[in-house]
């Protein structure tokens, strides 16, 4: 066990990051944080948590899962802080991910200014529109405002 004195208490842990120690006791739950335990059984964090929970709400605003950003946090080093490379390798495997998403929101973007601008929503023009459930083969959801990759239109 590593020396505690230097660690940070759950009440400092979300003071600094500005988390709910709700949130952080979920997040210790769900594996994405660690702390070891005092002799009176209180959780201490080591300093280099600070910067997974900040990674963890970046990708969370980004609308990544945590069940992805479990995954992701799981390529770091546990016994020490990450390093520069290590998040470095980190954020190159979510690039194409993040592309995706962003080229989803702005087609989202432009398509609805197009169609709430014009005040009709008209069926006849609106690219929304799907007349005998035709797009019901690209799958469940919106599937015209996915990606092109995820077999959008």
């Amino acid at each position: 066990m590593t020396k505690l004195a230097d660690h940070l208490t759950i009440g400092q842990v979300a003071e600094r990051s500005g988390v709910p120690h709700t949130a952080l006791r979920f997040y210790e739950d769900r594996g994405l944080i660690h702390a070891e335990r005092s002799a009176g059984n209180q959780r201490r964090f080591p300093r280099s948590v600070l910067r997974r929970i900040a990674f963890i709400r970046a990708a969370q605003r980004v609308g990544l899962s945590l069940e992805q950003i479990g995954e992701a946090l799981a390529t770091l080093p546990h016994d020490h802080a990450p390093t520069k490379a290590d998040w470095a390798r980190l954020s190159r495997t979510w690039r194409a991910e993040l592309d995706a998403r962003i080229d989803a929101l702005q087609r989202l973007r432009d398509q609805l200014t197009g169609c709430v601008g014009c005040g009709c929503l008209s069926l006849r023009t609106c690219a929304l529109n799907n007349p005998d459930d035709r797009i019901a083969r690209y799958g469940p959801g919106a599937p015209v405002l996915k990606p092109s990759a995820e077999g959008g239109l």
